[in-house]
């Protein structure tokens, strides 16, 4: 399948006040209210009233809560915060048959990490999001995203006891996340992001993923919209390997490293349109609107402003709920705001931007 493709019209709202539109999103996750981690723990609790039912109307109210506060802030496309999610690997691990579970794995500190077996050979039964996805299309008035994470993350993540190799895993995986993709198109998904935070930890492997994001688009029309998000690392060590991926957007974290990165995607040119992560997620500091505004100014180095989506680096969900409203509150201004500059030739795309110190 031939991507980038023309895809991005579709999320622009009808009343959008400027010329220029840079969408706006999140990457995914976002602090849950407090009272769903108690419901989770009730229903766990063999003294306690709380049974499936009531835990699947406590997720549905805080998927609906979190999805306004998205629109709220002015997001052009949302998602429900993952709140019906425990952890990346572990809440699809729980829904692909051939996994199982074994205990904590110590990851570091006093950090502990429910790291999943390949035992037998892996295999989709059941939809693992499409009824998460139709619940918040149902109660959201914007277009909303479906992270997805990726079949390399969930192979490299996991024990491999039942395959030769990983890359037979990451495969057959990759085959089952491109399923799941059809399912969600089905439903009316158009906008699809791959989550492999694996990729940039073991970059040796961007062939694989390569392949493997070729398996999960397969048959997916080019409408729909696919993400590919990446966090941490050394970009250089996958780039430009990554402008022949089948990818409409590469969604990047810089803004923790003060964009010291950003001048390995201008050489070669920066092929699928760029999502720019543009507040931090590690620091409880909300971000002014000015200095997000200037962290917008570093992706217009790499893509021009039809191609260049916000977002934050990452997930949301360690952050104080309230901060990370604040920061997707500034976010958006500060977006409406380079919109308007751009519109008023206030910003010179034909004069090169300095890169970053």
């Amino acid at each position: 399948m031939s991507r980038p493709a023309d895809n991005r019209a579709q999320f622009r709202p009808e009343d959008h006040p400027n010329d220029h539109f840079l969408l706006t999103t999140v990457v995914g996750s976002y602090p849950k209210p407090k009272w769903l981690n108690r419901a989770d723990e009730l229903v766990d609790d063999e003294e306690s009233k709380f049974d499936e039912d009531d835990l699947k109307e406590a997720h549905d109210d805080a998927a609906r809560v979190i999805t306004h506060e998205h629109e709220r802030c002015g997001l052009d496309t949302v998602v429900d915060g993952e709140v019906r999610r425990n952890e990346m690997v572990e809440f699809f691990a729980d829904r692909i048959d051939g996994y199982e579970f074994n205990g904590p794995v110590k990851v570091w500190g006093h950090n502990y990490f429910d790291k999943p077996s390949v035992s037998a050979e892996v295999s989709y039964d059941e939809p693992w999001l499409v009824e998460e996805f139709e619940f918040t299309d149902s109660v959201a008035t914007h277009p909303v995203k479906v992270p997805i994470t990726g079949p390399y993350t969930l192979g490299n993540w996991a024990f491999n006891e039942a395959y030769d190799t990983e890359e037979e895993l990451v495969y057959e995986l990759a085959d089952l996340v491109n399923i799941e993709v059809e399912r969600l198109v089905e439903a009316g998904a158009k906008y699809i992001q791959i989550d492999e935070p694996a990729l940039a930890t073991t970059p040796d492997d961007h062939a694989i993923v390569g392949e493997a994001l070729d398996r999960i688009v397969s048959g997916i029309p080019e409408e729909v919209r696919i993400g590919l998000h990446v966090c941490y690392g050394d970009y250089s060590r996958i780039y430009p390997e990554l402008n022949d991926y089948p990818i409409d957007e590469f969604d990047i974290e810089l803004c923790n490293g003060g964009y010291e990165q950003i001048d390995v995607l201008t050489e070669p040119e920066f092929v699928p349109d760029l999502a720019l992560g543009v507040v931090d997620v590690h620091t409880a500091e909300v971000e002014t609107v000015e200095e997000i505004k200037e962290n917008i100014k570093q992706g217009l180095k790499v893509v021009p402003p039809e191609r260049l989506t916000i977002s934050p680096d990452c997930g949301l969900k360690l952050l104080p709920r309230d901060v990370a409203y604040g920061k997707m509150e500034n976010m958006v201004q500060a977006t409406r705001e380079v919109e308007a500059e751009l519109d008023a030739g206030e910003i010179d795309l034909d004069e090169p931007l300095p890169l970053a110190e």
